[in-house]
């Protein structure tokens, strides 16, 4: 019988959009290559700037296909996405045939869906990971033919005929402690982050919040991550209520790198309600106001969110009862009660699976027939 505990993982991983489609696909990855010292990955995503920057800074290699998503967008575009499918279906079979994969793996995302159906048409060992509490569509119609898929909610089992929990990949040099050792800070600090794409609503609901906490002297700071195309509306909505505080722009960013760092500083977390997030906050202990994206498909935010919410770990405003007052009395009420903080992290803490990556790269090695540790 053949050795085959050297034998390499060539794997490719496709999917994206955004940042919180890519990090769980990062973070198995990179389990992937601590597991397995001959490993080759690449990730295939579509043909937005954000997706490759990220994964280069990640270091890791990068290839694109023409795919873009059909839901919402018209029966003229949708014709238009539909006409591209038979392009992104060869140009995905041209790159499974030049890598060799030994298994491809779907994070969710347009590119996923042609390139695990490629996958599976060449013989190749397929896996999904479903990320959201209700299934996108792509996943959906890829749990038919692929051989592993794997949820991060039990709310997404039922959609499946057979699926593994995981838990939602967290990447591991978030639980890390942060390189630079700050000193203890005086004021309550706020994260806002409405993920790799912003939020506007949330973004103008926090300035104005901040803007009266701070007429009534409260003492309070912030990060906040805006969004690229929302950063400039946003510095100008900060200046429109007079703030200019020393390192202004340091404090409203596009896009947040160190987000170890950023969490680190955080009291509390004003959120979207992504899983990528959600998890985060979870393996964290991190207590958060949750405004899920109400045009999400199928709502999952919301449902993403009150999963959360239902364990004690975060609290839920629907973004059309979100105003700056609103957003300003729950965090005048946690800054005088800093117990049901810790409370809220504490329970946030429980919802977290902090093996999601392990359990997904196992199952991965087993479809490929690696016999390693």
């Amino acid at each position: 019988m053949t050795d085959n505990r050297e034998q390499p993982i060539r794997c490719i991983i496709a999917g994206g959009g955004t940042g919180g489609h890519l990090f769980p696909g990062i973070t198995i990855a990179r389990e992937l290559e601590a597991r397995c010292e001959n490993t080759a990955v690449l990730f295939v995503v579509g043909r937005k700037r954000m997706e490759s920057e990220i994964l280069r800074r990640y270091g890791f290699s990068v290839v694109f296909i023409d795919v873009e998503g059909m839901k919402g967008r018209g029966w003229k575009k949708g014709v238009a996405v539909l006409s591209m499918l038979p392009k992104s279906l060869f140009q995905s079979m041209r790159i499974i045939r030049d890598f060799k994969p030994s298994v491809v793996m779907g994070v969710g995302g347009y590119s996923a869906g042609p390139f695990c159906l490629a996958a599976r048409l060449l013989g190749v060992p397929t896996a999904i990971h479903e990320q959201n509490s209700y299934p996108g569509l792509t996943n959906r119609l890829l749990a038919r033919v692929v051989d592993r898929i794997f949820v991060s909610f039990a709310e997404s089992e039922p959609y499946f005929k057979k699926s593994i929990l995981t838990g939602n990949p967290v990447r591991r040099e978030l639980l890390l402690p942060p390189k630079d050792s700050s000193p203890p800070k005086d004021n309550f600090t706020v994260l806002v982050v409405g993920g790799s794409q912003g939020a506007r609503a949330v973004s103008e609901a926090f300035v104005k919040a901040y803007g009266i906490l701070k007429k009534s002297d409260k003492k309070i700071d912030f990060l906040h991550q805006t969004g690229p195309q929302d950063h400039r509306r946003v510095l100008e909505n900060y200046r429109a209520i007079g703030f200019n505080g020393p390192k202004f722009e340091e404090k409203v960013l596009p896009f947040i790198r160190d987000m170890t760092s950023a969490y680190h500083q955080a009291d509390v977390v004003v959120s979207r309600a992504g899983a990528t997030t959600l998890f985060e906050l979870a393996a964290l202990g991190k207590p958060s106001i949750l405004i899920p994206y109400p045009y999400a498909t199928n709502g999952h935010q919301e449902t993403n969110a009150q999963a959360l919410a239902r364990s004690g770990g975060a609290e839920m405003i629907l973004q059309k009862d979100l105003t700056g007052e609103m957003l300003a009395n729950k965090l005048s009420t946690y800054m005088d009660h800093p117990q049901r903080l810790q409370e809220m992290g504490k329970a946030a803490h429980t919802f977290s699976r902090p093996d999601a990556d392990r359990i997904i790269v196992d199952h991965i090695l087993k479809l490929t027939g690696w016999a390693g540790k």
